[in-house]
């Protein structure tokens, strides 16, 4: 355990923070599930705007660091190509 002041502070700003990009981190992947249900199940336009709002997330928790920055490309190129075989399918 820490012994000085500005430790122990630290200690409990980490302990906030860590819940904090936890939540958030769920967050995300609701909204990729979500998007992924869509493909699958859902109409083109319903399935287009849930992965809009999708890479929306995925591009704001890339921005605040709370996930890597490939992390969030690699989802969002996934959930596009996914998009796109839906689309150039027809249905």
């Amino acid at each position: 355990m820490a012994n000085h002041k500005s430790a122990l502070k630290r200690i409990r700003q980490n302990e906030k923070l860590r819940l904090a990009n936890r939540s958030m981190r769920n967050r995300v992947r609701t909204y990729v599930k979500k998007a992924r249900t869509t493909l699958v199940k859902s109409t083109v336009e319903e399935a287009r705007e849930n992965v809009k709002q999708a890479v929306k997330e995925l591009d704001h928790m890339a921005s605040k660091g709370i996930i890597h920055a490939r992390n969030a490309a690699r989802r969002k190129s996934r959930l596009m190509k996914q998009l796109h075989a839906l689309e150039t399918s027809g249905k």
